[in-house]
């Protein structure tokens, strides 16, 4: 992580910023990073995942995880990664969860379903009423293989038309929504007018529908933030995203309700921090350890990537 001094100093302290601790509010999603495996190897990816990388959580660590969403007052389970889909864990998570009655989100970067190993989790999913969360950098093939690589937005759009044949985007039951990143050091422009192009376009020229769009700031850590160092660019981004900064946004933080659990069982406020090796504050660091009061009123431990999710209109 040779960027992060230049992270910490390249502009005032997000803390200063604020001007007061942020604390955690009753935790009411429950986030597993569950692999580092991925068949892609984004250059925007905070937690450097690749086909090279191997960890995984363990049976041991998805069971404790389950029997916390089961026994707390955890209403969603989201699944992200990596490709969560390559985990040995990954159905039986969702499984276990869809036997509470929880609400189940799953991240995934689309491409993973043309593999003949994983042909089968779409399908796995609608059973299940999984709401997928996928990545689709732009609606545009240079910009979007630009981040994800040659072949990756043809691959994504078959996948996105073989989803909506499910009901994915049209039934009410089967919630498909799409993640926005720019493809370098730039703040989003607004949501509501990308979603209104991403709908059109989609629409219009591939017959995909989707409910909603989430525009998402890149976050100056990981691939991204050893691009910035290595482009001089850390400096000038940092500088933009603390001068977009937005009060009105902290107050809706993802971090304030949501508790993210890395594939060791290790705790963090958010899937950032998790990428920093940032974990909770206080005496109890894992999810074999912790106690339910520990969550709530903790202080959420905060370092200047943080101006990403409160620039603008927020991205969190």
């Amino acid at each position: 992580m040779s960027y992060l001094k230049s992270l910490q100093e390249a502009v005032q302290p997000f803390a200063k910023t604020v001007g007061y601790d942020i604390l955690a509010k009753n935790p009411k999603t429950l986030q597993l990073n569950i692999t580092r495996k991925c068949n892609l190897a984004c250059k925007h990816c905070h937690v450097e995942c690749s086909p090279a990388r191997d960890e995984d959580m363990q049976m041991r660590t998805a069971e404790r995880a389950m029997e916390l969403l089961r026994d707390w007052d955890f209403t969603t389970l989201d699944i992200t990664g990596g490709a969560p889909e390559m985990s040995r864990v990954y159905k039986y998570l969702i499984d276990t969860a869809s036997s509470m009655g929880k609400k189940i989100m799953t991240r995934s970067n689309l491409t993973i379903y043309n593999d003949d190993e994983y042909k089968d989790i779409p399908e796995f999913l609608k059973e299940r009423k999984v709401e997928i969360v996928a990545s689709l950098p732009f609606y545009e093939e240079v910009k979007t293989d630009k981040v994800r690589g040659i072949g990756v937005f043809h691959d994504s759009i078959d996948v996105l038309q073989r989803l909506c044949t499910l009901g994915y985007g049209r039934d009410a039951a089967l919630q498909l929504n799409l993640v926005y990143n720019p493809s370098g050091a730039m703040i989003p422009s607004s949501q509501e007018e990308l979603e209104a192009i991403y709908r059109t376009k989609l629409k219009d020229e591939y017959d995909i529908d989707f409910n909603n769009l989430f525009s998402m700031t890149n976050s100056p850590i990981g691939r991204f933030g050893e691009w910035l160092e290595r482009s001089n660019n850390m400096q000038r981004y940092l500088t933009r995203l603390c001068d977009a900064f937005n009060p009105a946004t902290v107050e809706d933080l993802m971090c304030l309700d949501t508790l993210s659990v890395d594939y060791d069982g290790t705790l963090h406020d958010c899937d950032f921090n998790l990428a920093l090796g940032m974990s909770i504050a206080g005496p109890h660091k894992t999810i074999f350890d912790i106690e339910k009061n520990d969550l709530i009123g903790r202080k959420i431990r905060t370092m200047n990537h943080c101006y990403t999710c409160t620039a603008g209109s927020g991205s969190s």
